[in-house]
C-alpha cells in the first residue's frame, strides 16, 4: 500500500504537464462552487463511507484526495485505505497550498 503524500505544488506541476490524476474533493459542495481543480470528483467527507462503490473501478490506481486545507483529506484517505484503497494520496494543504503554489 502507497500512502506518500503529494504537496500541491507537486499536483500543479502535473497538472501543468497535462496529466489527468483521478482527483477526489471531498470539500462540501459549496467549496466546490466556490473553487475548484478542473477534473475533480466532489464527494463530501461526511457521505464518503457510503458513496465509496463509486471509486471501485479505481481501488488500485492512484487517487490524489483534496479538501481546503488537508485535514479532511488525510481523513478520506485514512477510510479508504481502511476499505482496501491501495494508492490514495493526501494533497498536503489542500486547497490553501494549491492557490499558494
Amino acid at each position: 500500500m502507497i500512502t506518500s503524500d503529494i504537496t500541491a505544488a507537486e499536483l500543479k506541476q502535473r497538472l501543468a504537464n497535462n496529466e489527468t490524476p483521478i482527483l477526489l474533493d471531498v470539500r462540501e459542495p459549496w467549496e466546490h462552487e466556490e473553487q475548484s481543480i478542473a477534473g475533480s470528483k466532489l464527494i463530501p467527507l461526511g457521505s464518503l463511507p457510503e458513496r465509496l462503490h463509486e471509486l471501485e473501478e479505481y481501488k488500485d490506481q492512484e487517487i490524489l484526495v483534496h479538501c481546503r486545507s488537508g485535514k479532511r483529506s488525510a481523513t478520506a484517505q485514512a477510510i479508504m485505505q481502511q476499505q482496501g484503497f491501495t494508492n490514495v494520496r493526501n494533497v498536503l494543504g489542500g486547497m490553501l497550498a494549491y492557490n499558494e503554489a
